[in-house]
């Protein structure tokens, strides 16, 4: 069974799984290296540079090698079809456990279900589980810009990704990417504590994010007429805009999404550690409850999009053109 056949049908059966059970609700493997870097931070932390690579480091990279690891056991089993089997289980299992993308779209759901209903209170308390806003300061206008804002970028984030990195590097690349954003998630702010110590976590993070935040604006700008838009708009929006935020990445899924949309995003942003003045991203009012019902159906096409994406190049993976060098030493199937 050729490599390339194997990572594609782990892909797509890791995305239904995810798209049938959402995240796992106890155990939560991400859950459990969140905890393993809160242990370790008590051990690393300085509040310079060369610590926070330290970190960086070693957590991801067990991560890596533990996919590297499991991969290499299945791989060595004795039969065929025990080894492509094997492997379609171990990345299938894998896929789901990185991806959020149904979570976060069940969540936007809630968040327009409670505002809808004018429970400013319940949608202020659902806020934290998308974003790291003050809820305390947004009425809902806000809140519904704020939830619109972390569904585009975690659409990238949270789908499309972990299947930009398991098309082109499997099961490590999955794990790997996960680590990688997670860390950025824990350590990666401008404050105080972290502004030095989470320097590594941050900038890994943008690099990670590279190409598959540029996949993931060329698709939603493709598909604007899903939310009811144009995909010209999409793509100035794009152009003009992305560059101004403080994120190389977060601005391509923001501006896009605001093109798509025909809204405004950006401008005072409110959170705990204190008040950023953001750039404005696309044209427009800003947004309400029922754009981020079309920003979530927009993310949920995007997400469809992103496995087939990632389904075909997995697939057209060819010993030796595409050998990942973390094979290096492994059976062949």
């Amino acid at each position: 069974m050729r490599s390339g056949t194997v990572a594609a049908a782990g892909l797509v059966i890791g995305f239904v799984l995810d798209r049938g059970l959402g995240d796992p609700r106890r155990g939560h493997p991400v859950a459990g290296f969140g905890t393993v870097a809160m242990d370790m931070e008590k051990v690393t932390y300085r509040d310079d540079r060369a610590a926070g690579v330290v970190h960086e480091v070693v957590l991801v990279g067990g991560v890596v090698a533990a996919g590297v690891a499991a991969r290499r056991a299945i791989r060595g089993r004795s039969g065929a079809a025990a080894r492509g089997f094997g492997e379609i289980a171990l990345t299938a299992a894998a896929t789901w456990t990185v991806l959020g993308g149904t979570t976060l779209a069940r969540t936007g759901r809630a968040m327009a279900d409670l505002l809808e209903a004018g429970d400013i209170a319940g949608a202020r308390e659902l806020l934290p589980s998308l974003c790291g806003r003050d809820p305390a300061l947004l009425d809902a206008d806000g809140l519904a810009r704020a939830a619109l804002e972390s569904i585009a970028e975690n659409t990238s984030d949270a789908t499309v990704a972990p299947l930009f990195w398991g098309a082109v590097a499997g099961v490590p690349g999955l794990l790997g990417y996960r680590a990688v954003n997670t860390l950025d998630a824990m350590v990666g702010y401008r404050n105080e504590r972290y502004g030095r110590f989470g320097w590594a976590a941050a900038r890994t993070d943008d690099v990670a994010n590279l190409g598959a935040a540029r996949v993931a604006g060329l698709i939603t700008t493709m598909l604007a007429p899903v939310a009811g838009g144009r995909p010209g708009n999409a793509w100035r929006a794009w152009r003009r805009d992305a560059r101004k935020h403080p994120s190389p990445n977060a601005g391509v899924a923001e501006a896009s999404m605001a093109g798509a949309l025909g809204v405004q995003l950006g401008g005072r942003t409110e959170y705990r550690y204190g008040i950023e003045m953001r750039p404005t991203l696309g044209d427009g009012p800003a947004p309400r409850v029922a754009d981020l019902r079309r920003a979530v159906r927009l993310s949920e096409a995007v997400q469809v999009a992103s496995v087939l994406a990632a389904t075909a190049v997995a697939f057209a993976r060819r010993r030796p053109h595409f050998r990942d060098c973390l094979d290096a030493g492994s059976p062949e199937h």
